[in-house]
């Protein structure tokens, strides 16, 4: 290294460039090469830094997101997932409901991809530059709880809701909550109202939640109320996609429909007996 390289470098880490010092030789080489004057040459080396900047900053985002993997759209299987109302999530893709702080909710039975579309979708918004954390219903309410019994609620609260643009719940509704509980994951609800977007997946239909929510349908509603008044839920069906994968394993055989004789067979024997016993 020249000196005027380790002069240059010294400046960068003063001004805080951390990628600029390892490109600074090739780049006054390319810009020798294509005879770049001052401005041009400097502004190669600001877009350099700016673009190294950036990508630190999604890698940060996505680590500090808390995802259990790194899931996209484009891995996602329309084709198999025919319950998935495709249109509605490419345009949920846009991220254009975190800019308006809106809620998404997904609802259907287990392994139908919920989660990976709430995974992807935060994931999109970490490479946007939106800061994301994903959290299970069980491991939030284990913090709310704790911090509860720590007089730390509302600093807890504030921790898990305030510093991001996207809140990911995954699986509300696997287990049943006590009063105390609902009331707790009410509380995050209402700060993120109208101030910040959550995405909830539930393997429950809205009318079942009073049965997870302790049985307590003033609260239920008092939740579903701020949770959907800025909301697009996005109803799935259809098969089991870790099942199918077991399937083709040849581990799990599909449970073939009932064939109509067979039916009238089964009709029949009940008609046989019900006449024996008269």
């Amino acid at each position: 290294m020249t000196p005027q390289l380790e002069r240059l470098t010294v400046l960068c880490k003063q001004l805080n460039l951390l990628h600029l010092p390892t490109q600074i030789a090739h780049l006054g080489q390319m810009a020798a090469k294509r005879e770049l004057g001052y401005l041009d040459f400097l502004e190669q080396a600001l877009k350099d830094e700016a673009m190294a900047r950036a990508e630190r900053m999604r890698r940060m985002l996505t680590r500090l997101a808390g995802f259990p993997a790194i899931k996209t759209l484009d891995e996602f299987d329309f084709e198999f997932a025919l319950g998935v109302p495709k249109a509605l999530v490419l345009e949920l893709g846009s991220l254009a409901f975190v800019e308006r702080a809106e809620n998404v909710v997904l609802l259907g039975p287990s392994g139908v991809g919920k989660t990976h579309l709430a995974v992807a979708l935060g994931y999109r918004a970490t490479q946007a530059g939106f800061r994301t954390r994903f959290i299970t219903a069980a491991d939030l309410l284990m913090q709310l709880t704790t911090a509860l019994r720590r007089n730390q609620l509302e600093e807890t609260i504030k921790r898990i809701t305030k510093p991001y643009r996207l809140l990911i719940i995954d699986e509300m509704g696997y287990l049943p909550m006590d009063r105390e509980q609902a009331n707790l994951l009410f509380q995050v609800v209402a700060k993120r109202y109208e101030t910040g977007s959550l995405i909830l997946t539930s393997n429950l239909p809205f009318g079942q939640w009073d049965q997870t929510f302790a049985d307590d349908a003033t609260l239920t509603a008092a939740l579903l109320d701020r949770l959907l008044h800025h909301a697009h839920v996005v109803p799935i069906s259809g098969d089991s996609y870790r099942l199918k994968e077991k399937r083709q394993a040849g581990m799990i055989n599909r449970i073939p429909p009932p064939h109509l004789n067979d039916a009238d067979d089964v009709k029949r024997k009940r008609n046989s007996k019900e006449a024996a016993l008269s």
